[in-house]
């Protein structure tokens, strides 16, 4: 029986016990009144009564919890022996998990122990292995003792017979001067004077041999200096490459678009082309509008027309001859600004107001696709850095930079080549005589009546030259570039190759595997004998082989 019962029902017993002494006390006074009202014996019967009831009760109530002990004691028994029992069984699932455990470390003591006694076998092959190779490098250097001192006794005795040959020829040596004296029938002094007359003579011819040899080297020392100032100036001015793309062309939204640029009957289309005096070109390209003509500016002012003209939706005649008036003031905004910055920018001062003009209509105007106003900046400050390196006047050598292609601003609407056009521009406000000749001659052979002219020509070569420069000289310089990385790579044991500095210098990388240092090096000869070979450039190409091994691990 569970312990809760038995709590239960001594707790009845107990409240029946209660009750029932309860009961006896009422019923005492009960007796009492009966007795003082009523005969004493009626009294006394009935307390006996109660008495003996209650002995009964008490019995009762004693065997029940006689009972009730005997059942909580075999119930406190069964569950000593059940924990007993579970302590038991866990006792020996410890033991068996001990057991396991031990087995277990055994097993892994068994494999570490067989892995240890494995490298030790492992080293102790190596070790012998070494001893092996130590004892074979240590007869091998037996045997080349050996053989270099046979190599020194054989050295040894072919010295001693070097002499005797040296001794042989020197006696030699002393006959035949004796006999060539008696042959030539001359003395030891009358010998010497015809040597010494003869020595004069061919110092004579080297000394003008020499001085010659001053001489170029006195030119070759001008032209690397020459050349330093270039390269100098060059360096100094480290712009990027003028080369721009412009473009004829308007983009639209969609196809609808040219129905209504054209017009009923073309009648926008012929408005356009009167206004602004280019010719408008609709195909059947998709999305594009092209706008021609020959003045650069024209061409601009119709472009920035006809893309406000698409973007406000409202084509007319009326409409189209009221944009290109606001086009047409806007660009000549534009290009006073352009002008006045280029000024501001290289430092130029008291241009008159139509030289400012026309210098910023350069910005319209492409050579080989190099924007004429940016090439135009950019020789002015290589002039004025050449200027200073030589020690002339630096500002007057940024001007006539500035203003060298200002002709080419009117070329479309003056006959006569540019650097006349511009002499003359250049002359009529007058600016000073070295800017008129810098402008007049710097594409020619020039007389030489002003430095400046050099100067600003070597600029505008240096200018127009520039790796990018111009779109003609971009598509040699990277076909250049190409044909270099090729014929490097043609070789069977090069991995890659790469044209650096202009194509001045190529850096190849070989494979360490396929080649030696020794290899590697016959490999650089080979490719500079296959460029000098294969193509046609000036100046020189240093070429650098690199062979390299590398080890790489991963630390995880």
């Amino acid at each position: 029986m569970e312990p809760a019962t038995i709590f239960i029902i001594l707790l009845a017993l107990v409240c029946a016990a209660i009750i029932s002494g309860g009961g006896v006390y009422w019923v005492v006074r009960y007796f009492d009144k009966i007795r003082k009202t009523d005969a004493l014996s009626e009294a006394q019967t009935i307390v006996e009564n109660a008495k003996e009831e209650a002995r009964r009760i008490s019995e009762r109530t004693q065997k029940d919890a006689d009972e009730l002990r005997s059942l909580a004691t075999k119930d406190a028994d069964a569950t000593r022996s059940r924990a007993q029992i579970d302590a038991d069984n866990f006792r020996r699932e410890a033991e068996i998990a001990m057991k396991e455990k031990e087995m277990r470390q055994k097993e892994e003591f068994e494999t570490e122990k067989r892995e240890a006694l494995r490298e030790l076998s492992e080293k102790e092959r190596i070790l012998a292995r070494s001893q092996a190779d130590l004892e074979r490098q240590s007869t091998e250097l037996r045997i080349q003792e050996k053989t270099l001192a046979k190599t020194r006794d054989d050295l040894d005795k072919k010295i001693k017979e070097q002499l005797e040959i040296n001794e042989k020829l020197s006696a030699s040596l002393v006959e035949q001067e004796r006999k060539l004296y008696e042959v030539a029938n001359l003395t030891k002094e009358e010998a010497k004077k015809e040597i010494l007359e003869r020595l004069d003579k061919e110092l004579t011819e080297e000394e003008g041999a020499v001085i010659l040899k001053h001489e170029r080297a006195a030119t070759e020392k001008s032209q690397a200096a020459a050349r330093h100032i270039i390269l100098t100036a060059i360096q100094r001015y480290a712009a990027a490459h003028t080369s721009e793309a412009t473009t004829s062309t308007v983009d639209i939204p969609n196809d609808d678009m040219k129905g209504r640029i054209i017009g009923r009957e073309g009648r926008n289309i012929r408005a356009f082309e009167r206004v602004t005096g280019v010719d408008l070109v609709i195909d059947d390209t998709p999305g594009v509008v092209i706008v021609s003509a020959f003045d650069m500016v024209r061409r601009e002012e119709a472009r920035l027309t006809l893309s406000r003209l698409i973007a406000d939706g409202r084509i007319h005649p009326a409409r189209i001859e009221e944009v290109h008036a606001q086009t047409h003031k806007d660009v000549q905004e534009f290009i006073e600004r352009q002008g006045f910055e280029a000024c501001e920018e290289t430092n130029v001062r008291y241009l008159h107001s139509k030289l400012v003009h026309y210098l910023g209509r350069l910005c319209f105007r492409t050579s080989y696709s190099q924007n004429v106003l940016r090439h135009s900046v950019e020789v002015a400050f290589i002039s004025g850095m050449i200027a200073a390196e030589m020690g002339l006047d630096e500002e007057l050598a940024r001007r006539c930079g500035l203003l060298h292609d200002v002709g080419k601003s009117i070329d479309h609407e003056v006959e006569g080549g540019h650097p006349r056009i511009g002499a003359e521009l250049l002359r009529r406000y007058n600016e000073p005589p070295e800017v008129v000749d810098a402008a007049l001659n710097h594409h020619e052979d020039p007389r030489i009546a002003s430095p400046y002219t050099t100067i600003v020509a070597a600029a505008d070569a240096c200018s127009a030259s520039r790796p990018g420069a111009r779109r003609e000289t971009l598509e040699n310089y990277v076909r250049r570039m190409e044909e270099f990385e090729k014929i490097a790579k043609s070789f069977s044991c090069v991995e890659s190759a790469f044209a650096v500095q202009a194509g001045r210098e190529m850096r190849v990388m070989v494979n360490p595997n396929k080649t030696t240092d020794e290899s590697a090096a016959k490999i650089c000869r080979d490719i500079v004998a296959a460029l000098r070979e294969r193509l046609n450039f000036s100046g020189e190409i240093k070429v650098t082989v690199i062979r390299e091994t590398r080890a790489t691990e991963v630390a995880k």
